[in-house]
């Protein structure tokens, strides 16, 4: 039996969930809702198994991946209106291959700048609302 890396999206415990919910699978990953919503939609797709890198990715895997992302960036874009859909994969110091899809929406916070990954003022929402926002965008999915 194989050992899990210490990565919160391979053991999905506490520390992921701490951060995000999970909306669905998809083809070649997971997509979640972040719990910071100071952009509303906010999500991560976060490639189903444990790299770190597109380039350790097969042609098959990269193209799955990259249409996991193009879905999840229209559904979030379709359920909420965004004027644009930043995109960030960083992993310093989270090895494991994931996109941040950050709406922006015109006039609002960040539009025209990069994002914050954790802003000071977090807007966290009601369960109520994660569900709301969730059914939203599993509706468009």
């Amino acid at each position: 039996m194989s050992e899990l890396p210490d990565c919160f999206y391979c053991r999905k415990d506490q520390r992921l969930h701490d951060l995000m919910i999970e909306i669905a699978p998809l083809s070649a990953s997971t997509l979640y809702l972040f719990k910071e919503q100071t952009h509303p939609g906010r999500c991560v797709v976060a490639y189903h198994k444990h790299v770190n890198e597109l380039f350790e990715l097969s042609d098959t895997e990269l193209a799955l991946f990259t249409k996991d992302i193009a879905r999840a960036a229209k559904a979030i874009k379709t359920a909420f209106g965004a004027t644009k859909i930043n995109y960030g994969a960083y992993s310093d110091k989270l090895p494991h291959l994931h996109f941040h899809l950050v709406p922006k929406y015109k006039d609002g916070p960040s539009f025209g700048t990069t994002f914050e990954m954790m802003p000071a003022n977090k807007k966290l929402l009601s369960d109520a609302e994660y569900a709301e926002t969730i059914k939203a965008l599993n509706a468009v999915l």
